[in-house]
């Protein structure tokens, strides 16, 4: 029996400065609905990994500026995002050192693409079980509340979910996940618009539809736009 695919808004960070490896990646998780976004340099990597939270890394070993090693062993310090290490290293010794960092897999290139997917979706399983806890399921901030299951957005339990789009419900959801922290527009298209759009203000549209939509809410100002900046979620009443 095939194993039940991981929800479709996992965001995947492949942290690979080999751009034709990063490209077959990227088309691979996006046939398996899974979201992607790319690092080709270790500072890069870890500067998204702040911004955009992903809930899994590929990590190359041999990468610029800072290798895998060095951003598994920040990641490590973060948190205890998923990492999956991708490297042409064969050594036991190298393997063990990725183990002992803390990192969940291991793959050695030349590697099958639908291989890595596969684990992938293995590691995002374990690491987020269908009995995922309440506090894991839902966002709150104010009387915002996010169900990040059935992709619902209400008011303090009070009355149905509000009309959101799926694009809407993950800019909304984004920046509930740090309210006070400003995101650019460009973090927000890479992190929550489809494929397809790719202009920043893109961004623009769809918060002005959501900020319209929380004031007949009666949430008023939410989101905040930040001149120069981008948007932040800012006090919810």
């Amino acid at each position: 029996m095939p194993s039940p695919p991981v929800e479709p808004h996992f965001l995947v960070l492949i942290a690979e400065d080999e751009p034709e490896i990063a490209d077959i990646l990227a088309a691979y998780l996006t046939r398996s609905g899974l979201r992607s976004v790319r690092a080709a340099d270790g500072e890069r990597a870890l500067d998204l990994h702040l911004s955009l939270a992903p809930d899994l890394i590929l990590l190359d070993v041999q990468m610029p500026r800072r290798d895998g090693w060095q951003v598994l062993s920040e990641v490590r310090r973060r948190g205890d995002t998923p990492v999956i290490m991708l490297t042409a290293m064969d050594q036991d010794l190298d393997k063990l050192m990725g183990l002992r960092i803390g990192a969940d897999d291991y793959v050695v290139k030349p590697f099958n693409p639908a291989e890595v997917v596969a684990r992938v979706q293995a590691v995002l399983r374990r690491a987020r079980p269908g009995g995922e806890s309440a506090s894991r399921r839902f966002l709150r901030v104010g009387r915002l509340q996010a169900d990040l299951e059935s992709h619902e957005i209400t008011l303090a339990g009070d009355g149905p979910p509000l009309p959101l789009t799926l694009t809407e419900f993950r800019l909304l959801t984004h920046l509930m996940r740090a309210p006070h922290r400003v995101f650019g527009r460009e973090e927000l298209l890479v992190a929550c618009l489809p494929e397809g759009e790719t202009l920043e203000r893109t961004v623009d549209s769809h918060l002005s539809k959501l900020r319209r939509k929380l004031e007949t809410a009666g949430i008023e100002g939410v989101p905040a736009s930040v001149r120069g900046v981008g948007y932040r979620l800012g006090a919810v009443p």
